[in-house]
């Protein structure tokens, strides 16, 4: 026996001198980083995204509720708070199991064991590692205090659902902190270490109560709860669901903005780090670009008619078995499916998922006109069984307390509105629904502007001595164009020709052959030279006359960007979304230095900075984990591009494209600061709307991703206009109204309608025009009696101009 008891020692302590120094060092668990999702916010701190393939929220010791750590220490280690990091009585156990049965009994592992396990060691079971798992136990309890080793295998221990750690399984299964949990649900995570995957309450909720059960009797064995304590629990039902992350803004265009911009500078750390992210995005304003857009999109839908239904079903299955399969059928767009179960001629009954059967009346089916093509619809309907039949899979959408027959829009959309005093983007809708489709087009689709890029060129005329009151005759042009000189005639959008046209109104009734000859006399060298300083990618800009009718291939985003210039009083700013990005304790790695439009706020920048794709950060410090902390750039001025004085003529004109030109639906808003352009493409296949106030740009764009006509009468003004103008509504809904003052080296003078040039204040066809002081028109020739007076009126200055603009 002596001989035995010698010979088992030297094995050991072989064992111990072969594997110590294999040990690794414990004392990196002081400071151990747990692997954290990335969490991306508004400015205004709602959570938008999240991002990880482990759903965790580490917590300290003093956080989990005193019951909670019972519940654990009575289903795991009741006596670890005695022990030494291993219990000779539960490792007694093991082993004479093992030498009477030859079979390894799962318990004889600690807590501590276990956090030697999940920290250190492969998940293989020899006699190797568990030796190795039992000297590493010790060292841990030699470094570590018993709190600290609890607290590191509560927020380390795998729970089912992707959920590590008991905060994070409490927000998966129960949606609250472990804070708001009961003791039966405390008693439930306590007993999902033993088989997470196959006993979580939500893949096996009868095993799931079963090992509750045992955990509330082992604490009332140990006299940790009352007995009616325990009465209580095992009779408590199971509560639990699967909850995702607290989302409190969806807005998954967004969030995977910032994903990938992340992703390409710190690869797939960013998914561990626990990095978080604020963005530069207001939740109200993402709130209404969201619904402004789907509804615009949705109304385009219903006045080209209804194409039928997504498939059919046999509704002899049942209402169980439809639901079941409803459920399975996602919701894009807020609409939702459902399947007609029965028509007769006024009403449609009809079976949603989580709602049940429900009444379609007449009122939501009546405007479903058979779709026939992008420009015919069949006639209206006279009867509900006109257009629904039993079995036909469908689409609805609540509107009040009713809900109206829908479907998912082929066309698409995007809109994106950002600052003009800092360039912070604000909001942006990539499309109708992301789960649809996450092509992003603000951001992605580059199409043609059309008219909504005219105010570009005429900022460039008016920087060349043109005024709003120049003449340009509105008249049939040709070119020959190519090696095959093949004729380009350019048409108005009306087909019409008005002949002799101010710019003001060629701008305002969006005149394409003013454009055209504007262009033309300008030198189309220059206008291409010009624009440029908007921040357009310049291998989007075609280099000839086209260009005129805006057939640059242009995102919103870079829209917004160039539109920017006449907000802020010409300043080009460059567009970010992220705004500081901070590590798991609240480091700061990165914060955006923003570039103001303003004269003395810092040093100007020195040069103009094209568009770059999603480059969120560009030209500024990278992001780098760890290392010293961030020390932000200070602010600057962004660079002037324009002279202010221009685009307040540019704003002006644009101010009258709402009051009386092609922009006059957003009349509605009811604001004199209110300035935009519509813009329509040849074909009809692109419908744009951008325009700003002092404080907010937007940029919307209607459109089909394969480019083909969006039907007869789908123009800017039509498609694109009102979803601006209700975005801006709602954006603008606590905004006062801003006045523009007229800056120095503007005036206004009296000139003729029919010359542009100036003329006396008794000439009837004569109105006030806004003019660079610099740049005043001519005056009028007095050619003998019946003629215009050649006396000049005096330009007048801002103060009287109250009551005439």
């Amino acid at each position: 026996m002596l001989a035995a008891v010698t010979v088992l020692v030297a094995i050991v302590l072989a064992l111990y001198l072969h594997l110590e120094p294999q040990l690794p060092p414990v004392q990196a668990l002081r400071d151990f980083q747990f692997e954290v999702p990335l969490r991306i916010y508004t400015q205004d701190r709602v959570l938008m995204g999240e991002f990880g393939d482990q759903r965790r929220e580490p917590i300290s010791f003093d956080q989990f509720p005193p019951l909670l750590i019972k519940a654990v220490l009575a289903a795991e280690d009741d006596r670890f708070f005695e022990h030494p990091g291993v219990d000779y009585q539960g490792l007694l156990r093991a082993v004479a199991r093992l030498v009477l049965t030859g079979e390894k009994e799962q318990g004889g592992s600690t807590i501590t064991m276990q956090v030697a396990r999940n920290f250190f060691l492969s998940p293989e079971k020899t006699y190797q590692r568990k030796l190795t798992e039992i000297l590493l136990a010790f060292r841990i309890e030699h470094e570590l205090g018993k709190e600290d080793i609890l607290a590191l295998y509560l927020n380390k221990i795998y729970l089912g659902q992707r959920a590590y750690g008991m905060e994070a399984a409490s927000r998966v299964y129960y949606g609250k902190s472990v804070w708001e949990l009961s003791l039966p649900e405390w008693a439930t995570l306590a007993g999902l270490p033993k088989a997470p995957s196959k006993i979580n309450p939500v893949a096996n909720p009868a095993a799931a109560l079963a090992r509750r059960d045992y955990v509330l009797r082992r604490m009332h064995h140990l006299g940790w709860i009352s007995a009616e304590q325990l009465e209580a629990g095992l009779s408590a039902p199971n509560t639990a669901t699967l909850h995702g992350p607290a989302i409190g803004l969806n807005a998954p265009y967004l969030a995977e903005m910032v994903r990938q911009e992340l992703q390409a500078r710190l690869g797939g750390e960013i998914y561990r780090a626990g990095l978080t992210v604020y963005t530069t995005i207001d939740s109200r304003l993402q709130a209404a670009a969201d619904v402004s857009l789907r509804e615009g999109l949705l109304d385009y839908d219903r006045r080209h008619g209804y194409r039928g239904p997504e498939a059919r079903w046999p509704v002899g299955e049942g209402g169980d078995g439809l639901t079941r399969r409803l459920s399975e059928v996602p919701r894009v767009g807020g609409l939702q499916p459902a399947v007609v179960l029965a028509v007769d001629a006024r009403n449609a009954r009809i079976q949603m998922a989580g709602v049940g059967p429900v009444e379609l009346d007449w009122e939501g089916i009546r405007w479903a006109r058979r779709w026939l093509d992008d420009d015919r619809q069949g006639s209206a309907p006279r009867r509900a069984n006109d257009v629904l039949k039993p079995g036909d899979v469908i689409r609805v959408r609540q509107q009040g307390d009713r809900w109206v027959l829908s479907q998912v829009p082929q066309v698409q959309g995007a809109l994106v509105s950002i600052s003009p005093r800092d360039g912070r983007i604000l909001s942006l809708a990539g499309g109708f629904d992301f789960v649809q489709s996450p092509f992003n087009r603000a951001t992605q689709a580059r199409r043609q502007p059309g008219s909504s890029f005219k105010p570009f060129l005429y900022a460039a005329a008016f920087d060349k001595g043109y005024t709003p009151a120049s003449i340009i005759n509105d008249a049939p042009v040709e070119y020959a164009q190519g090696v095959n000189g093949e004729i380009w005639r350019p048409e108005n959008y009306s087909g019409r020709f008005y002949g002799p046209t101010p710019l003001r109104e060629g701008l305002v009734h969006s005149r394409n052959l003013v454009s055209v000859r504007l262009l033309q006399e300008m030198n189309v060298g220059y206008g291409v030279r010009y624009v440029e300083r908007f921040g357009f990618p310049m291998q989007h800009v075609p280099p000839d006359l086209s260009l005129s009718l805006g057939t640059a291939e242009l995102t919103p985003l870079e829209m917004a960007r160039g539109y920017g210039v006449f907000a802020s009083g010409g300043y080009l700013l460059t567009p970010y979304l992220i705004a500081r990005v901070e590590d798991h304790d609240g480091r700061l790695l990165y914060a955006r230095a923003p570039e103001l439009a303003c004269e003395d706020c810092g040093d100007a920048a020195p040069r103009v900075q094209p568009a770059q794709g999603p480059g969120w950060l560009a030209d500024h410090p990278p992001i780098a984990l760890g290392g010293a902390d961030f020390v932000p750039e200070p602010v600057r001025s962004a660079p002037r591009v324009m002279d202010g004085r221009t685009t307040y003529l540019m704003t002006s004109l644009m101010q009258d494209v709402i009051r009386r030109g092609t922009g006059q639906y957003a009349l509605r808003l009811n604001r004199p600061d209110v300035a935009g352009k519509t813009g329509t493409t040849n074909g009809l296949r692109d419908a744009w709307f951008a325009g700003y106030t002092p404080d907010l740009v937007a940029v919307t764009w209607v459109g089909f991703d394969l480019a083909r006509s969006l039907g007869r009468g789908e123009s800017g003004s039509v498609s694109a206009t009102p979803i601006w103008t209700n975005y801006m509504s709602r954006a603008l809904k606590e905004v006062p109204r801003r006045a523009i003052d007229l800056p120095p080296g503007v005036v206004a003078v009296w000139v003729s309608a029919a010359t542009g040039t100036r003329t006396s204040l008794d000439d009837p066809a004569g109105h006030y025009e806004y003019f660079r002081a610099d740049m005043l028109p001519p005056e009028a020739v007095n050619e003998g009696p019946g003629e215009a007076s050649g006396s000049t009126a005096t330009p007048i200055r801002q103060e009287e101009l109250r009551d005439l603009f």
